[in-house]
């Protein structure tokens, strides 16, 4: 695919701004409507677009198709989620000249509102979820917000099917032109990044990569927010109660969880603690592993390769099971005095089918090696009720993770109203955000207080007779429409 050239990155960002100016008026059933209007047009491409996403990802038809459906559903949940309104936290503060503090209170309103054009990097692992049409586009076009997105290289001919779709049916609904548009190639990326026009970015990715964008974002004249999801190796503690009670259960789903779409998910567990007394390492010896594929792209794969390969050069680090192929799954193994003296190494993300596991001697160790924890997406804890040692870890591991699982693992995130998916850095580079879930809206939304307006200038969510019909606090009191 053909990179986009200089001139056309500039006409495209200097007319998402004109967009963007258009679609911050744009009602919120106006919003609405067009999010459905996109979702309606993905699933009626359905066969059309997971055959292309086949052929440039490797990824499984089942494993594309139900990516789909989590796409669409997310851009309806975010266009269901719009009319109640409680994602604007319109605030009412009348006037007082009374106000305690020792001086009158001016009338003061304030609410979330559209940040500006907005910058996408896709991901190479979710084709669907966190590509052309996934979360970030979704939360910034609620939000109200035009979106310039950056294919993957891994799959552009998906990206432009996927945009032509996309494209269509924000026309159909009426949103401005320009709304949504697609660039190709880093160097457009990186000057899209650059231009003034936009005014917040997102991406998920690697840390080399994400770390890169992240301070082109903060050296802008004008810096600003950059939402990056980069790299976690989602640690997993079991306990001697659960080792004990079933270990082969816990190695089964183990394997499962690291194994699954070939070990390319970012909540991938990556390194999991057992007791050395167990039964668990022979557990995980002895089951079958799937045989090994093609992975995403070339450099997934090298990246991968090399990764293995700094935590297999490890003195101390062997295998406990797996296949011939290169790209055949893997488990290695070690004690925790070696991975105590190999920490960082041994920490390192390995974005495919591998993970290692470390045998501890006392649970005492658990908490010293969650304390010493880069910024993860997840922790989990397989143990019992009861465990004294989960009541130390909890509150370690949520300092660390932004999500902190009991008895299940970490791959599949869910979209809800709760989730939270990112965490300290490294994981993320804004540590108060998540991708995915409803509150991903509030990313690219920005507060403004207006003091002393007129009532009838005033923005709806703000006006006095609450014409939205929203859940507001006024004078400190949540209020009921």
């Amino acid at each position: 695919m053909d990179a986009t050239s200089p001139a056309e990155v500039d006409r495209i960002v200097a007319q998402a701004a004109v967009a963007s100016a258009q679609w911050r008026q744009a009602s919120i059933a106006d919003r609405a409507r067009a999010l459905v209007s996109v979702a309606d047009a993905l699933d009626a491409r359905a066969d059309e677009l997971v055959p292309v996403a086949q052929r440039e990802t490797h990824l499984a038809e089942p494993r594309l198709r139900g990516e789909l459906r989590r796409t669409t559903f997310q851009l309806r949940m975010f266009a269901a989620m719009l009319p109640e309104g409680l994602w604007l936290d319109a605030r009412i503060d009348h006037a007082d000249a009374e106000w305690p503090m020792g001086a009158p209170r001016p009338d003061l309103r304030r609410q979330l509102e559209p940040i500006g054009a907005t910058l996408v990097f896709a991901a190479s692992n979710f084709p669907f979820a966190f590509s052309v049409a996934g979360g970030d586009t979704a939360s910034a076009l609620a939000a109200g917000n035009a979106v310039v997105l950056k294919a993957h290289p891994g799959h552009p001919e998906l990206s432009d099917a996927t945009t032509d779709a996309v494209v269509e049916a924000l026309a159909a609904a009426g949103a401005p032109d320009g709304l949504f548009q697609t660039i190709h190639g880093t160097e457009a990326g990186v000057r899209a990044l650059q231009a003034p026009e936009i005014k917040v970015a997102s991406f998920t990715g690697s840390v080399r990569g994400g770390r890169a964008l992240f301070d082109i974002a903060n050296a802008r004249p004008e810096p600003i927010p950059f939402y990056g999801e980069l790299g976690s190796t989602n640690p997993a503690f079991v306990t001697r109660s659960a080792a004990e009670k079933d270990a082969a259960g816990i190695a089964y789903d183990f394997v499962a969880s690291v194994t699954g779409s070939a070990g390319q998910l970012c909540t991938k567990p990556g390194v999991l603690f057992v007791p050395a007394s167990s039964s668990v390492r022979d557990e995980l010896a002895a089951q079958e592993l799937p045989v090994g594929g093609p992975l995403l792209n070339p450099g997934i794969e090298s990246g991968f390769q090399g990764a293995l390969a700094g935590v297999r050069a490890v003195d101390g680090v062997e295998a406990v099971s797996e296949g011939t192929d290169a790209l055949a799954p893997v488990l290695l193994s070690t004690t925790s005095e070696t991975f105590r003296a190999h920490m960082d190494t041994l920490m390192t993300e390995m974005f495919g089918p591998a993970a290692l596991v470390v045998a501890y001697e006392d649970e005492s160790e658990l908490v010293e090696f969650a304390s010493r924890l880069e910024g993860q997406l997840t922790a989990t804890i397989i143990g019992e009720s009861g465990d004294g040692i989960a009541a130390e870890l909890i509150p370690v591991l949520s300092t660390r993770a932004g999500r902190v699982l009991w008895n299940q693992w970490p791959t599949g995130v869910s979209v809800t109203w709760a989730q939270q998916h990112g965490g300290p850095y490294p994981a993320a580079t804004a540590v108060g955000s998540t991708s995915v879930g409803m509150a991903a809206i509030t990313r690219f939304l920005r507060p403004v207080a207006y003091q002393n307006v007129p009532d009838e200038l005033l923005p709806d969510a703000l006006k006095e007779a609450n014409p939205l019909g929203i859940v507001r606090r006024v004078d400190g009191v949540l209020v009921l429409p």
